[in-house]
């Protein structure tokens, strides 16, 4: 091989470490916010899944995709306009248990795929929203 063939192997061998260095950092980043938790947004209770993370703000719940490398999330919902309409209980391919929440948000329907445990932490998150951000007494 030509010294430039090799060259451009070893660029693009450097190139993909390094993009997957980046993938795995931004993951486990994410992962280890305080409020994080895996959830899937689909958009029908069946899905098609798309994993993400998303993690508790203090008026939003904010969405990231697990196979990207945008440090922004992909998604932002308002607290104040989450609700959610129902929950069903089920099992991951892999076996793990999980809650499909049916939400609305400001008029849109979102589904969401999470553990047992993140429901139960998503619902008293909600459910604590001051029921007049801003206002004083």
């Amino acid at each position: 091989m030509s010294p430039v063939v090799v060259g451009l192997l070893i660029g693009a061998a450097a190139l993909l470490l390094a993009v997957v260095l980046m993938w795995v950092s931004r993951v486990h980043t994410l992962e280890r916010r305080v409020g994080s938790f895996r959830c899937a947004v689909g958009r029908t209770e069946s899905g098609p899944w798309s994993l993400g993370i998303a993690q508790y703000g203090s008026q939003r719940l904010y969405w990231w995709r697990r196979w990207s490398l945008s440090p922004r999330p992909s998604m932002r919902w308002d607290r104040s306009g989450l609700a959610v309409v129902a929950r069903v209980p089920g099992t991951h391919p892999s076996g793990a248990d999980v809650v499909v929440v049916t939400c609305r948000v400001s008029g849109r329907t979102v589904h969401l795929m999470m553990a047992p445990d993140a429901y139960a932490g998503l619902t008293s998150w909600i459910e604590a929203t001051p029921s007049h951000v801003g206002s004083v007494i």
